[in-house]
């Protein structure tokens, strides 16, 4: 039998938990589950005639930031574009330098992930990068994976095409197999066979430095999630800009197609 849909976590309940930070309001209703794509490092470095990798580096900041925050406005989910699967076309000492700066924020961050009970996921083939990132990567998943606060999902060599694909592969083997008629095949079928399965409905998107696309990020997530733009490059991006942006989505009106 088909399996059933998601239940819709993003109808505009308050986020549990929420609390006030820097005058926000809460208890109106406000995004569950936000995704970001953090573009703008390497102009926010060029235009301080500095190299990429420093743009990389106060990237990691606002990562730092934007997390606490998201915790402090009770948001359950947080998920965050980190490496594309096509960024390996960028340079090879670039690559290395982004690999070298997730190395290290997990192992001086997951402490305090942790503590405030902060549960790590991961969207994306990460297993494909290098063995020893993978066995990091994993080992604070499962040290996180008991933890009852809101989800940081990273998205690690991810890109919503190739989810698209996977999930396409996932659902012919169900059917070859016997498991599924293809006519019983559902958007629950569908959603269960992403990345992104046990992380709650996408409610609002947001992406810095003033480009207006997806870049293939979260595609099928993404078609009732709410868009929010800003020229604002992403080393740039703090609590404040996070709550204009949630404050945002709260104006929206949300008719999922309905009147």
């Amino acid at each position: 039998m088909a399996s059933q849909a998601k239940p819709d976590l993003s109808s505009g309940a308050p986020a549990h938990g929420a609390r006030p930070v820097d005058g926000i309001r809460t208890g109106s209703p406000g995004p569950r589950h936000v995704a970001i794509i953090m573009d703008g490092n390497g102009r926010w470095a060029k235009k301080r005639f500095l190299p990429r990798i420093a743009g990389h580096r106060a990237g990691v900041e606002a990562v730092r930031r934007v997390a606490r925050a998201a915790r402090e406005m009770g948001l359950e989910c947080l998920t965050l574009y980190a490496f594309s699967s096509e960024n390996w076309k960028r340079p090879a000492s670039e690559v290395a330098d982004l690999m070298g700066l997730l190395r290290h924020f997990i192992q001086s961050d997951l402490d305090e992930f942790h503590a405030n009970g902060v549960r790590l996921r991961i969207i994306g083939h990460y297993q494909a990068l290098d063995p020893s990132l993978v066995e990091l990567i994993e080992e604070a998943m499962a040290r996180t994976a008991a933890n009852t606060g809101p989800i940081i999902a990273i998205a690690l060599n991810y890109g919503a095409q190739d989810e698209l694909v996977r999930m396409a592969q996932i659902l012919a083997r169900r059917v070859a197999a016997g498991e599924i008629a293809a006519e019983e095949i559902g958007i629950g079928d569908i959603d269960a066979a992403l990345y992104t399965a046990d992380l709650p409905p996408l409610d609002l998107m947001i992406r810095t430095s003033g480009e207006q696309r997806l870049s293939n990020f979260m595609l099928w997530q993404a078609a009732y999630a709410e868009l929010y733009f800003t020229d604002m490059l992403w080393p740039d991006f703090d609590a404040r800009a996070l709550a204009t942006a949630l404050d945002a989505f709260r104006l929206r009106d949300r008719r999922f197609g309905g009147l």
